[in-house]
């Protein structure tokens, strides 16, 4: 497994670690929280990457992928 794979395997398994949302995981926070959150306070660093990715992802209807992944794997990697 390399680690785009890896990496989006973590991704489905990150929670929203502040705020309104906290506790949520990444891919179930509402679309317009991420449009919101992609024009106005991305965080920086790996979390604001990952938001970044699921804003992409939920804008082009893919958010699917995510959830079968959290289903196939159901154990994040470290």
């Amino acid at each position: 497994m390399d680690d785009q794979q890896k990496s989006l395997i973590k991704l489905a398994h990150t929670k929203m670690p502040f705020g309104k949302y906290e506790g949520k995981y990444l891919i179930d926070l509402p679309e317009y929280y991420l449009v919101w959150i992609h024009n106005n306070r991305l965080p920086n660093g790996q979390l604001g990457e990952q938001l970044k990715l699921v804003y992409e992802l939920k804008l082009n209807g893919l958010e699917e992928l995510i959830r079968n992944i959290k289903k196939q794997y159901p154990k994040p990697f470290s």
